[in-house]
């Protein structure tokens, strides 16, 4: 059995679409750790069809908004960054580029890559990538900002 990814350890009540484990309907990500950034794989199903026998990019774009967050999460956890009291994340997406290069294909796993750019207490930037078959088929470079409540 493989160990609980980044998700489940760091944040599992979460109710987020893409990669909240609390969610009931959601895409339930499961980031892991590697040497520079975090992988995972996703497996689209008929659900996430483009209506031309591919993923839908608001999908790519949901998972790897998701999967960049699991690598922005376990920057803060390592650095003791605590969350504003009574929030749940200590960071939350301020934007993102994303670029289409191929059509991905439904069904067959595919691999996702992230790793920090940028890393600082008030703004990250993390770079993500959606392969398969060995070649980039979605780029993302995500920006992170430190969440802070407005009274």
């Amino acid at each position: 059995m493989q160990d609980a990814s980044i998700q489940e350890r760091l944040y599992p009540g979460l109710t987020c679409f893409g990669c909240g484990h609390a969610s009931t309907g959601g895409l339930h990500l499961r980031s892991y750790r590697a040497p520079g950034g975090a992988t995972a794989t996703f497996v689209p199903g008929a659900v996430h069809d483009n209506g031309l026998g591919f993923v839908n990019g608001g999908i790519l774009s949901t998972i790897l908004d998701c999967h960049t967050a699991a690598v922005v999460m376990s920057e803060v956890h390592e650095r003791g960054w605590r969350a504003p009291e009574g929030a749940a994340l200590a960071f939350v997406t301020a934007g993102f580029d994303v670029r289409f290069l191929r059509p991905t294909p439904l069904g067959p796993p595919l691999e996702l890559w992230a790793q920090p750019e940028i890393v600082g207490e008030g703004e990250m930037v993390v770079l993500g990538e959606v392969r398969f078959e060995g070649k980039v088929r979605v780029t993302m470079r995500a920006t992170w900002k430190r969440f802070r409540p407005r009274t």
